[in-house]
């Protein structure tokens, strides 16, 4: 017999979104559904048209079968994730897919349908399907959905028995006309990513509901109602209640619905409405919620039907350029974010998305963007609930063909199909303020089509577009509210918003790129935000790192199994984080899916603390040296959830405390404290720290969590000089210190492990161009004056000579260490001007005084407050999916490397100064693709930089500014040398 549905192939035709899939609606039928979830049996055939036949596997529903071990030979060989950022992983163009490689997964198990179902409309609900899903029971076609991330709802009354038991097949195809828009940035997956639920409702049924709460308390209740029998009964009504407050019928609106004579016997429209007393409203920071109860009545009074909402009550408008909410100006701390896991890949739970919003929280961000599609339901529940402000995006994105898809009439129905459904799902989320018509997909017809849809629907909410925007910031009639580009030159923003022509508000949807080693000059960016109206703020890139855990021995993803392998970032022996190229495809992007702020397990990055303090709702400033101006810098609220303590460190190694009381402010207000605690004239630099913790347990915090510290400095370093002792000094044959804690003494290094940014951007390319990986050190004298000796050398790269002198001098204790060196004009541009050295084996403790305890550079070191540090020299080492230069810690005065067996080294530079203590040398990582490919040295690799280039994003997105570039020149710098 011919499938139907094969005979359609609808995996070959964009005009076709869907067959037989109900229409998306705001009533969640997630509570009291029946869950299908679990081992399904699974065959994987080659195309969408082979037969099915021979023996079954088992697969795990939810899940993507190229993260699971299946018995099944296609899996086992060909059918892997695999990572391309831009490029299709085929050749044919849209709409077209490959016909004889085209990796379609069959699912199938029985379903028993309860018997007191009898009489009841009965739907199967498919939360996602990437990409195109064919449903089947008992070999009857149902029908076909597209749209690989929002759920697909059918209704199966017709084809099942109320008390029998029934054979689901899910087939679901690959790659198809649908792909060519959701090549998004990240895995390339296959399978049923979100749970399968089976649920019934009478045939009198809410078919909608749509909610309009807004901060004065308002609220409005818009209800559509439908019978599967096609003619309502008579006599149905509804009713509802928030929090026991009753809802009261808007006779307006049924009297105008029927003069219009927009009443029919096929659709029921009704609206309720009342208005909350006092309402406490809904904002990221106070997400205050109230639980709505809406009922459908059969005419004798019996419930036919309910649906339950938390309600938020808030009000989102653009005025001028200012995008408000409940009237005030916002800023948008955002991170943009995936449905990922690191075992699971698409598929995502309850606990991994709470997890994931906690953290964020706790970092001080209020804003995601569902990049590039709309994520898991349960994520905007959360979102109301903890306190996010949402751009929910649409599954759009056709970056390989985007100018060709974007006005082709054959895509028109996709584009409106897959906006409108997400509107229709997530408008009533309070979270949700900007709906975006999706990503890298040009701009043409089929976006203006969707827009328009948007703006009849849901007039509530502004709706943004980036490329759009891109056509002109301030286009009035371009498709985007907001101007919202990506990567924009900061010094761009900040002309276009003082040159008098901005329109719209200037939200960056990517702006800082967060690939390995990277998000330099992020506080630069929000000094510039918080100083100029019309900018307000933008979303990183990313909140992930894509790592998918592998095991090394046969390189196959660990799939569900593999929790426990990993924390803190590094995976157990034997295993390791797989991006790009690890699976043996051969199309591929390599690391640039590892551009997350977090790592694959959630540990933050350091630049998680960087954004803390750049987003914390307390600013300190010193005040003539007098008091202290504590500032409370949110939007809505009072500091009265805040505990503080003040901590005061000086130099000489006291720290010294005292509780704080943070002063009653509202947002927006200061006030003048004097100081807690009483300078002592001794003890040299003295940084003062208020540290801000939770005062009460949090949704998303228990009571003491630290939200930020800000410091002031009080008393500045007074310069010291080393004065000469008499002493001896001991160099090599080659003009090498000699000294009994060092294994290899200080050279020159202006070379670093390139980071992601380094080789991106080109960089490290010209580094090596120039030769400074591997440069040649010729000593040109070896010259004693007293006690001191002083060696001038020479470091040739490929073109340029750096002339380098040190002056080695006995002092109390110990070696000072001066440097010059002299970079000629060619080298305009290099990683550090410092010095390296090695020590012996058994130090493996730091202790210093200087920024941390995060890993710092000269343009991402806010989070990192000075102060006295302790860290194992292994926790120093920041472990970047690919391995770089990582671990360096900036403004260090004063560190101690020590070990239980091993006397211990004191260096003390003669300015606060960028250092790093590894196991590693520069080469050592360079020369790593993975960090199970490094073997760590016995004694440490020691770095003092006179300068350190900033880090940037060039990745993706501008460098770093001039003013954090190491250029050409003379550098001078000084260190000493002492054993404990």
């Amino acid at each position: 017999m011919t499938d139907p549905l094969l005979t359609l192939r609808p995996w070959t035709a964009p005009e076709v979104t869907s067959w037989g899939r109900l229409p998306m609606n705001a009533v969640d039928r997630r509570t009291g559904a029946h869950s299908l979830d679990g081992d399904w049996r699974f065959q994987l055939l080659s195309a969408p048209d082979a037969p099915v036949g021979g023996a079954w596997s088992t697969a795990a529903v939810p899940g993507v079968w190229t993260m699971q071990n299946t018995d099944d030979p296609l899996r086992s060989t060909v059918d892997l994730p695999q990572y391309l950022n831009i490029r299709m992983p085929y050749t044919e163009f849209p709409p077209l897919s490959p016909v004889d490689d085209n990796p379609t997964g069959v699912y199938e198990r029985e379903i028993d349908v309860p018997a007191d179902w009898t009489g009841r409309r009965i739907v199967l609900q498919v939360g996602a399907a990437e990409s195109v899903l064919l449903v089947h029971v008992d070999g009857r076609p149902v029908g076909v959905s597209k749209d690989s991330h929002l759920a697909a709802d059918f209704d199966l009354s017709d084809v099942v028995r109320p008390g029998g038991r029934h054979t689901l097949r899910l087939t679901v195809v690959k790659w198809s006309d649908a792909s060519h828009i959701e090549d998004q940035d990240h895995w390339w997956h296959g399978g049923i990513t979100r749970s399968v639920l089976l649920y019934t409702t009478d045939p009198l049924h809410l078919a909608d509901v749509t909610v309009r709460a807004s901060r004065d308390g308002e609220l409005r209740v818009d209800c559509r109602v439908r019978d599967t029998g096609g003619a309502l009964p008579e006599g149905w009504y509804v009713s509802g209640e928030l929090d026991g407050l009753e809802l009261t019928q808007d006779t307006g609106f049924d009297r105008a619905n029927a003069e219009d004579e927009r009443v029919s016997a096929f659709l029921g429209e009704a609206r309720m409405q009342t208005r909350v007393p006092e309402v406490r409203a809904w904002t990221a920071e106070t997400p205050e919620l109230y639980g709505l109860t809406v009922r459908l009545h059969h005419a004798d009074g019996g419930v036919a039907d309910s649906s339950r909402h938390r309600v938020g009550f808030r009000d989102v408008e653009i005025v001028g350029r200012d995008l408000l909410v409940n009237g005030e100006r916002i800023y948008i701390r955002g991170v943009n974010r995936h449905d990922f896991h690191p075992l699971t890949g698409r598929t995502v739970s309850y606990d991994d998305m709470r997890a994931d919003l906690v953290l964020l929280k706790r970092f001080g961000f209020n804003a995601i963007r569902t990049a590039h599609y709309p994520n898991d339901p349960t994520l905007y529940d959360l979102a109301d609930e903890l306190g996010f402000y949402v751009v929910d995006e649409a599954d759009i994105e056709s970056h390989d063909h985007a100018h060709e898809i974007a006005d082709d009439p054959r895509y028109l129905n996709a584009f409106v199909d897959r906006v409108s459904r997400m509107v229709l799902r997530d408008k009533n989320h309070p979270s949700v303020i900007i709906w975006s018509l999706g990503n890298e997909s040009d701009y043409g017809a089929n976006h203006d089509a969707a827009a328009g849809w948007v703006r009849r629907h849901d007039a509530t909410r502004p709706l943004q577009y980036e490329g759009a925007a891109k056509r002109g910031w301030a286009d009035p009639d371009l498709a985007s509210d907001i101007a919202c580009p990506m990567y924009a030159p900061l010094e761009d923003c900040v002309a276009h918003a003082l040159s008098g022509e901005q329109t719209k508000p200037l939200i960056q949807c990517e702006y800082s790129h967060a690939m390995g080693n990277s998000n330099g000059t992020l506080a630069d960016h929000w000094a510039a935000i918080e100083a100029t109206p019309g900018l307000q703020g933008g979303f990183i890139w990313e909140f992930w790192d894509h790592g998918i855990l592998q095991s090394v021995n046969d390189g196959r993803p660990v799939g569900r199994g593999g929790a426990g392998l990993y924390d803190n970032g590094v995976t157990a022996p034997g295993y390791r984080w797989a991006y790009g190229g690890d699976f043996g495809e051969k199309d591929h992007d390599g690391a640039f899916i590892a551009d997350g702020v977090v790592f694959p397990d959630r540990t933050p990055k350091p630049v998680m603390f960087e954004h803390r303090e750049l987003a914390a709702p307390v600013r300190l400033e010193l005040f003539r040296h007098e008091g202290l101006v504590v500032a409370n810098h949110q939007h809505f609220r009072g500091l009265q959830w805040l505990a503080g303590e003040w901590r005061l460190a000086l130099a000489d190694g006291r720290t010294l405390t005292a509780p704080a009381e943070l002063p009653s402010l509202l947002p927006g207000e200061t006030a003048v404290v004097p100081l807690p605690l009483a300078l002592p004239e001794d003890g040299g630099e003295a940084w003062l720290t208020l540290r801000v913790t939770t005062a009460e347990d949090l949704a998303w915090a228990p009571r003491g969590t630290e939200v930020c510290a800000p410091q002031v400095l009080l008393r500045a370093a007074v310069p010291a000089e080393e004065l000469p002792v008499p002493g001896t000094v001991e160099v090599d044959a080659d003009g090498l210190l000699v000294h009994p804690l060092l294994t290899a003494g200080p050279v020159l290094s202006l070379w670093r492990a390139p980071t992601d940014n380094d080789e991106l951007g080109g960089m490290a390319l010209r580094w090596r161009t120039w030769g400074l990986d591997a440069l040649v050190r010729k000593v040109v004298s070896v010259r004693r004056d007293g006690d001191a000796v002083t060696v001038l050398a020479e470091y040739a790269g490929t073109t340029g000579v750096v002339r380098h002198r040190q002056v080695f001098t006995p002092v109390e204790g110990g070696i000072r260490v001066d440097e010059l060196a002299e970079l000629p004009e060619e080298f305009d541009d290099v990683a550090r001007v410092g010095t390296v050295f090695e020590t012996v084996a058994g130090l493996d403790r730091l202790e210093w005084f200087g920024q941390g305890p995060w890993e710092s550079y000269p343009d991402r070191s806010g989070g990192a407050p000075v102060g006295h540090h302790t860290l194992a020299v292994d926790e120093l080492f920041t472990p970047y999916l690919r391995p770089q230069e990582s671990g360096g810690r900036h403004g260090v005065r004063r560190f101690v490397l020590s070990g239980p067996d091993a006397p211990g080294l004191v260096v003390t530079p003669d300015e606060p100064r960028q250092v790093s203590v590894t196991r590693y040398r520069a080469d050592d990582l360079a020369a790593a693709a993975h960090h199970d490919e490094l073997v760590p040295r016995a004694g440490c690799v020691v770095h003092v930089d006179a300068a350190h280039r900033g880090l940037g994003t060039a990745s993706c997105g501008p460098d770093t500014f001039p003013s954090y570039l190491v250029a050409p020149g003379v550098h001078r710098w000084s260190w000493t040398l002492r054993a404990l």
